[in-house]
């Protein structure tokens, strides 16, 4: 785009958007990159700060009639490079559009606006007695919005549900700036294609997302008991967690850390020096049979080689899952980090941690890993020196995504594939399906201008 061009642009935006638009070097700067690391090679021609559905509308319209791309933002808390703005484009932030606009305890539902923060939402719905189940690791400082965008999953999911389980309808705004209601808030409800569902994980190609109707969940008060269990070594923990999902259990949370990842978090914490080579299971059980799952887990863990430890205190529970929960600021002190995440069955769970130890061994490197193992999500962490990521780096998750497909698993289970996952895209779906995709696309936006470069990109 020529500089009268981007003139151009910004004139409108100004125009009509007046102070919300941002062309200061800080702002243009930080829309770049996302917590994955990774930037777009020049800035964005603007920012603007949407505060209404208006707003968004307006943007898009003048988007559309200049042929001018947009990358929706919200926290830019992403690990995959799918929101990051470039050269040429309006980075189009909804940050700002955090009201709550409806709470319906009665009918179990909440309607909300995308910048909104996880953990506030869920603060403000406690009042109401409701909660609203999505529970990434970011919880405190990735938007509902985004949570959406991407598809997220986090440490509750295997009993309560991924984003997708907790979306009854949204609110988006086309390309060409109209405003559609997808959806219903009704429990039940199937008329037409399901677009609500089909916008989910979607990552900003199809439509922004102004507004989202959530499926709630209701406070249930009851016990909440936590487990931790330790393991000489990290097949024998997956094995022990592929066994508590195997005798039907349903904890809240099962989360397990490897030995390299265990060590990185005690360090950062400055807690004592984990056993050597040790990985762990924080395990969590909630409702009025917590105490009777909590003991019937402790006898499989133990049954399975674990050295358990029970506690029955929320304190402790909290001090446990702190520590997972640690797990991004650990690596982060590591140097810089590629923040991966596949998915498998959770009965290949061992057959992974044994990929990931090939993979290390092959490459000479070390790969943190941590695992949502009552879903089967696994994050390696690829720690590096420099800004750019290595070739060898590359190589060794390539190798490690390839061995996860072959284990009938999925490159992605809740970060989305940006720009860093878009070139195994077409291997996991296969041509024809990769090409259905990028058609049904090209139905919403017809001239490409909604995030382009990102997923759906040769």
């Amino acid at each position: 785009m020529s500089d009268l061009a981007v003139s151009d642009v910004v004139a409108r935006l100004r125009a009509e958007l007046g102070d919300l638009v941002d062309t200061a070097d800080a702002a243009l700067d930080e829309a770049r990159a996302d917590k994955s690391g990774h930037g777009a090679a020049g800035t964005p021609l603007a920012v603007v700060h949407a505060a209404s559905v208006a707003d968004v509308q307006a943007v898009l319209r003048i988007a559309s009639e200049t042929g001018t791309p947009v990358v929706t933002q919200g926290a830019r808390t992403g690990l995959a490079g799918g929101a990051n703005a470039g050269p040429g484009e309006i980075a189009l932030s909804v940050r700002g559009m955090t009201r709550i606009l409806e709470v319906r305890p009665d009918d179990l539902l909440a309607v909300v606006e995308p910048g909104i923060l996880n953990a506030e939402l869920n603060a403000a719905l406690a009042e109401h007695g409701v909660w609203w189940a999505p529970d990434p690791a970011s919880r405190a400082i990735s938007t509902v919005g985004g949570n959406i965008a991407t598809g997220a999953g986090g440490l509750l999911c295997a009993k309560y549900g991924v984003v997708r389980d907790a979306v009854l309808g949204l609110d988006v705004v086309l390309a060409d700036g109209r405003l559609l209601h997808l959806g219903h808030r009704s429990v039940k409800g199937v008329t037409g294609l399901d677009l609500t569902s089909l916008f989910i994980g979607s990552e900003g190609t199809l439509g922004v997302i102004v507004g989202a109707t959530l499926k709630l969940r209701r406070l249930i008060p009851g016990a909440v008991c936590t487990i931790a269990a330790t393991f000489p070594d990290v097949r024998t923990a997956a094995e022990a967690s592929a066994a508590v999902t195997a005798s039907g259990a349903q904890p809240s949370i099962m989360e397990l850390m490897d030995a390299a990842s265990l060590a990185a978090v005690h360090a950062l914490l400055h807690l004592d020096p984990p056993t050597p080579g040790a990985a762990q299971l924080t395990i969590q059980t909630d409702g009025p049979a917590a105490a009777a799952e909590a003991d019937a887990i402790a006898t499989t863990l133990a049954d399975a080689g674990g050295v358990v430890a029970l506690s029955h205190d929320p304190a402790e529970g909290d001090r446990l899952l702190a520590i997972r929960r640690a797990m991004h600021p650990a690596m982060e002190s590591l140097g810089r980090a590629l923040i991966e995440d596949v998915s498998v069955p959770r009965s290949a769970l061992p057959a992974m941690f044994d990929e990931i130890a090939r993979v290390e061994r092959a490459y000479d490197i070390v790969i943190p890993t941590v695992a949502h193992a009552g879903d089967g999500n696994l994050h390696p962490n690829f720690i590096f020196d420099g800004i750019e990521v290595p070739q060898i780096i590359w190589d060794a998750a390539d190798d490690l995504f390839r061995a996860a497909l072959r284990l009938g698993g999925t490159l992605t289970g809740e970060h989305g594939i940006g720009v860093l996952k878009q070139r195994w895209l077409a291997d996991e779906l296969g041509d024809d399906q990769w090409q259905l995709q990028r058609d049904i696309a090209r139905v919403f936006d017809p001239a490409g201008i909604l995030n382009p470069g990102k997923v759906f990109a040769p």
